[in-house]
């Protein structure tokens, strides 16, 4: 027996078409690549996301067809995941840090029909046009005033295309299940894969990010998401902030702590997410200007780890609640939230939760597993292979027949080593190409990393597995130094010895002006491998 429900298909178009219903006046704010402030609201992105979807239209795009976006976080490119989505095309999210061959890899696999670019990324796609086999015109998010000047053929202005068309549009219905948005991992060997998203997994996802215990989303929130809208949408904040109408604040091409900050006060920031680079650079900024955000409540942090000093710098000196957050491309991304209980009141044991990367969300499941796939017991102690399944978890890679990373029971094997307590809070304790091995033990490279960011003369710290003839492997501290410090390794050992087994202390500390990072900020630890695989370690 099947209820009496009506049969309303969960699409993206009815977020912002709610948003202009209930919540039109709330503002919408961003940096523009062109230098001034642009304001307006959503009832304006939804008349000019109508418009754009007309635009499309009138370009012959078609459901199913993949437009390409290179581009900050700006009202254009929310406008953009809107109308494309709106009208049954596959918004699919390019980083520009990439090169320019894993470029041309992704947009032809995707067979990307139009490319979105913003002004100051054009020269990008001039670099990798030829190659390009599909590719019918590129749109620069611009107006008249600003376009450049470029050889591309078939190039559009962003503002002339919109002015053309009119609003009248209603938007179209069709299958929930219909792809949605198309984001490319980093995180595998071998060329990029692509995460195939849907109007369903996207919408559910958007629920639950807003709830309480998750990124706590509502009308009264003036939310920041420094995360770029290419890093899988952002974490979702452009859908769930639209479903609540909160204030949005897009910060534009410009990232560094200072113009951070003035975003933060002059907007009366309350909700902030980003990943620790960015959080490292504002911090450095309040320390050294003596200033804060007195408006802000709450900062997400997810993408890598999260350094339990950050976590108590954020909370005890300026009183920003941490959330520390984990998920990846193919999760949409949100899979856990750390939030300690309300029955959780000792500050340290609360701390020390706040590190790791917390319980799962609503819809998610977790489990870990031994080489062979048996379960392991919940009980902080024992490590495995963190899997997961979902209703916004892929089922496998675009245009893959199949996947290796799933197995019969429908688990995503996520290529993390993890614990998880009785409590059901996880903590990833390694990726499994870079733990290490010692003496038939496993060392947490990431609890190395996060104890040696809590030293006040590190900047920045990895650690890595040096090969050893004893003990196959020994860690080595890599660690930027903050600025004119310079610890040695023997200070190093003693800050950590009473927070580490001793066989867990690196064997030796390595200096080094910047970390090698890939297009999402993670720390690219195969460059460190190959730049200190040959260390001589002391005892070896």
């Amino acid at each position: 027996m099947l209820g009496r429900i009506m049969d309303k298909p969960l699409l993206i178009s009815s977020l912002l078409q709610h948003a202009d219903f209930t919540s039109g006046d709330r503002e919408i704010v961003t940096r523009t690549v062109e230098g001034p402030i642009h304001r307006y609201t959503y009832r304006d992105a939804h008349k000019r996301a109508r418009q754009l979807a007309k635009a499309l239209q009138a370009l012959d795009v078609k459901l199913g067809d993949r437009i390409a976006t290179m581009a900050w976080n700006t009202h254009r490119h929310f406008e953009i995941y809107y109308a494309v989505s709106g009208i049954g095309a596959v918004t699919h999210t390019l980083n520009p840090r990439l090169h320019s061959s894993q470029l041309t890899y992704i947009m032809n696999h995707a067979e990307d029909s139009f490319v979105f670019v913003d002004l100051n990324l054009v020269s990008l796609i001039e670099n990798v046009a030829d190659e390009l086999r599909g590719l019918k015109g590129v749109i620069v998010m611009t107006d008249r005033e600003h376009m450049p000047e470029t050889g591309l053929s078939n190039v559009y202005c962003y503002e002339e295309l919109i002015e053309g068309h009119s609003d009248d549009l209603t938007w179209p219905e069709f299958d929930e299940k219909t792809a949605s948005s198309l984001c490319y991992t980093s995180g595998t060997t071998g060329n990029p894969k692509g995460a195939l998203f849907s109007h369903r997994s996207t919408m559910i996802h958007a629920y639950a990010s807003a709830l309480p215990d998750v990124l706590h989303m509502g009308e009264s929130e003036v939310i920041l998401p420094v995360v770029p809208m290419f890093h899988v949408n952002a974490w979702g904040i452009p859908y769930g902030a639209t479903m609540v109408g909160a204030k949005l604040v897009f910060p534009g091409p410009k990232l560094d702590g200072a113009s951070i900050h003035e975003l933060l006060v002059n907007e009366g920031v309350t909700l902030a997410a980003g990943v620790p680079t960015i959080w490292l650079m504002l911090l450095a900024h309040w320390r050294e200007t003596s200033s804060n955000a007195p408006s802000l409540k709450r900062t997400v942090i997810g993408g890598s780890a999260c350094p339990e000093s950050m976590i108590r710098e954020f909370q005890d000196d300026y009183g920003v609640e941490v959330r520390h957050a984990w998920g990846m491309t193919e999760t949409s991304p949100l899979g856990a939230i750390s939030i300690p209980k309300p029955s959780m009141t000792d500050e340290t044991k609360r701390l020390r939760l706040q590190a790791k990367q917390g319980r799962p969300v609503f819809g998610v499941e977790m489990r870990i597993t031994d080489d062979a796939g048996k379960p392991l017991p919940h009980d902080g102690k024992a490590f495995g292979d963190l899997q997961v399944r979902g209703p916004w978890v892929i089922d496998n890679y675009f245009k893959m027949e199949e996947s290796e990373a799933h197995d019969a029971e429908g688990w995503f094997a996520t290529g993390d080593v993890a614990t998880i307590d009785p409590e059901g809070y996880m903590e990833i304790t390694d990726r499994s190409k870079d733990v290490i091995k010692s003496g038939g033990e496993w060392i947490s490279s990431i609890e190395i990393e996060n104890l040696a960011m809590g030293h006040p003369d590190v900047a920045q710290a990895a650690v890595i597995g040096i090969p050893h003839p004893k003990w196959d492997e020994r860690p080595l501290l890599v660690i930027v130094p903050a600025e004119g410090k310079t610890p040695s390794h023997a200070e190093m050992t003693a800050f950590l010895s009473d927070k580490l087994a001793k066989w867990c202390l690196p064997d030796d500390t390595v200096y080094i002006d910047a970390l090698p990072l890939g297009a999402t900020g993670k720390i690219l630890k195969t460059e460190l491998r190959a730049q200190f695989g040959d260390h001589q370690l002391p005892e070896a």
